[in-house]
C-alpha cells in the first residue's frame, strides 16, 4: 500500500518578493538614507526603498518638545479661559441680584473694561499662535 501525497512545509506565498536589487552608498549618502528612513515610520528600510521607487506617499511625522510643550500650555490657557467664561457668568448674575440697578451698573462698567483687556490678550494670544504655525509648523 501506497501512503497518500501530502503536502508539508510553509505554503508558498501568491506574489513572493524575489528580485532583489543592490545599491551602495557612501557615508554621508548613508547617512541621510537612515535620516530618511527613521523620519518615515516605516519598519523595515525594503518598504522605504519601494515606497521612495514607486513614489508612494511616505507619511513622516517629526515630533517637536517645543511645539508640544507650546500645545500643552496653549490648552492649559484654554481651560483657564473656560473658567473665566464660567465665572463671568456668576459675577453678571450675582450684580443682578445682590446690588441695586446704580451699583450694578457701574461694576459692570469695570467688568466691561477688564473684559476688554482679556479680548485684547485672546486676539494677541491667536496672532502669536499664527506665527508660530507658520514659522515652525510643517505644512
Amino acid at each position: 500500500m501506497k501512503k497518500e501525497n501530502t503536502k508539508k512545509g510553509r505554503k508558498p506565498k501568491e506574489n513572493p518578493l524575489a528580485y532583489r536589487y543592490v545599491f551602495r552608498l557612501n557615508a554621508t549618502e548613508n547617512a541621510e538614507f537612515l535620516k530618511q528612513f527613521e523620519a518615515s515610520g516605516l519598519d523595515t528600510k525594503a518598504k522605504f526603498i519601494r515606497a521612495i521607487v514607486f513614489e508612494k506617499e511616505i507619511k513622516v511625522v517629526k515630533i517637536d518638545k517645543s511645539t508640544h510643550d507650546y500645545y500643552m500650555r496653549l490648552t492649559s490657557f484654554y481651560a483657564q479661559f473656560r473658567a473665566i467664561g464660567v465665572n463671568y457668568n456668576q459675577t453678571v448674575k450675582a450684580l443682578h441680584t445682590t446690588f441695586t440697578e446704580k451699583k450694578a451698573q457701574f461694576l459692570l462698567l469695570k467688568l466691561e473694561k477688564l473684559t476688554i483687556e482679556l479680548i485684547m490678550v485672546s486676539k494677541e494670544i491667536t496672532h502669536l499662535t499664527q506665527k508660530f504655525k507658520e514659522k515652525w509648523l510643517q505644512k
